[in-house]
């Protein structure tokens, strides 16, 4: 894609984008590969996607790599999922830094093996004063679970307040806390499956049909574009947001 044609887009470039990333085990199957092949090539598609949004000046990516409920799948790929995990981070550190990337995993990362938790402490120790991009990657996520959890912190910290307290404060206890202009969905499949619930109340929805290892600079570009060309009205009216605008 040319750059002429991403005018429009950069804009009015979203501020936080977040992708659930689907299709790895398609991608395989399609080429007679073993699902975790799949997996390996989707990481490829992490770096990529991620360099070029940090080029474009996205200021959030937040990356759906693992969620609660992908637990339930064969324990053999989990497990193959759990190695992986940890040389891509630590493969990647290096080239994270030299980007200027901040990098966070957010989910309940307790219940990762002790190798993959060093690995997460070790690229945000080493990311921590990046003031480029942030990197949030969704692991051991699920959208309630960051929902219910914020409530137990808001009545563990909150409990002495007279009034109830605004939204603000709500979303500043989520382990996401910033809400999310664009998702993608890769993959052809058109639902949230439990991500950034409470984030994603007025973000745009792009459904790729490319499944996730064959994601590219183009295809980020594509949803861009598609941003770009929607009115977000945010309850008001469209006379209401030309006059915002004038």
């Amino acid at each position: 894609m040319k750059d002429q044609h991403l005018k429009a887009a950069y804009s009015v470039l979203p501020h936080h984008v977040a992708i659930i990333m689907d299709g790895n085990g398609r991608w395989a199957q399609a080429r007679g590969l073993g699902r975790v092949l799949g997996h390996r090539q989707g990481a490829l598609a992490v770096r990529r996607t991620v360099e070029e949004a940090a080029r474009l000046g996205i200021g959030i990516l937040t990356l759906f790599a693992f969620s609660s409920e992908n637990w339930k799948r064969p324990q053999a790929e989990v497990q193959a999922l759990m190695s992986l995990f940890v040389r891509t981070l630590r493969s990647e550190q290096d080239n994270l830094r030299s980007h200027d990337i901040r990098t966070r995993v957010v989910g309940d990362v307790a219940k990762f093996p002790d190798k993959l938790r060093e690995a997460i402490t070790e690229v945000e120790d080493a990311t921590a004063s990046c003031g480029g991009m942030r990197l949030n990657i969704a692991a051991n996520y699920g959208g309630r679970a960051d929902i219910m959890q914020a409530v137990c912190r808001l009545m563990a910290e909150h409990s002495a307040l007279a009034a109830p307290p605004d939204e603000a404060v709500f979303t500043s206890l989520l382990q996401v806390p910033e809400d999310v202009d664009l998702i993608i969905r890769t993959g052809g499949e058109r639902r949230l499956s439990n991500f950034l619930l409470w984030q994603a109340a007025y973000g745009e929805l792009f459904f790729s049909p490319t499944l996730w290892p064959d994601f590219g600079a183009d295809d980020l570009h594509e949803a861009l574009q598609f941003f770009a060309s929607r009115e977000r009205r945010f309850g008001m009216t469209s006379a209401q947001v030309r006059g915002h605008r004038e």
